[in-house]
């Protein structure tokens, strides 16, 4: 290989790995609570969710309509945070259960079966409702990009959001400030995975 050739190649290759760089240095300069903030006040999705290990169907807005805070958690069986999150949803769900608040998991991008042998290892929880989203059609509605996310609502209306794996203090102090009248808005608040298998 000729000298010419060689830089020629080596030239190739930095200007390859230098766009890579800024492609991905892009990515992460890109701040998810700018996205998460536009939907703070929107209305809740209408959106016809399928019970996991059933046929029923549940809408979100009968749901809200039912309680005075929705909590929505987006998992998957495939995803380690969820895995790691899971106990504190649970905990959260048993303390405000009788303050009509109520929390719902759905299954975002994920085997049923998966997601159902997930619950039966890592536990059901009693006040919770889970359900499947056939079609992504609810992930599509609230913007979810990576999991987990959780979103909260109140009389119809989205008011907060966490990006990433939450923890029950993190959701207990949403929560008390949205039965306060408060919107929290869309916070980070730990690690995601952004697609089945990473």
């Amino acid at each position: 290989m000729t000298k010419t050739v060689r830089y020629g190649v080596i030239g190739f290759v930095a200007i390859a790995v230098a766009i890579l760089i800024a492609v991905v240095d892009s990515r992460f300069g890109v701040d998810p609570t700018r996205f998460g903030s536009q939907l703070m006040g929107r209305e809740t999705p209408d959106v016809e969710l399928v019970l996991l290990g059933s046929d029923e169907t549940v809408s979100l807005l009968d749901i809200g309509d039912a309680n005075d805070v929705t909590v929505i958690n987006f998992f998957a069986s495939w995803c380690i945070q969820c895995r790691f999150e899971h106990p504190d949803l649970l905990a959260t769900s048993d303390i405000y259960a009788d303050r009509g608040v109520q929390f719902v998991g759905i299954s975002f991008q994920d085997q049923e079966s998966a997601s159902i042998a997930f619950l039966d290892e890592l536990g059901w929880g009693e006040e919770f409702i889970y359900t499947r989203d056939p079609g992504s059609i609810a992930a599509i509605e609230f913007g979810v990009f990576g999991i987990p996310e959780t979103f909260f609502i109140r009389d119809g209306q989205i008011v907060g959001r966490q990006i990433g794996q939450t923890t029950a203090l993190r959701l207990s102090e949403a929560i008390e400030s949205i039965l306060d009248g408060d919107e929290i808005g869309a916070e980070v608040v730990g690690d995601q995975t952004q697609q089945q298998g990473q």
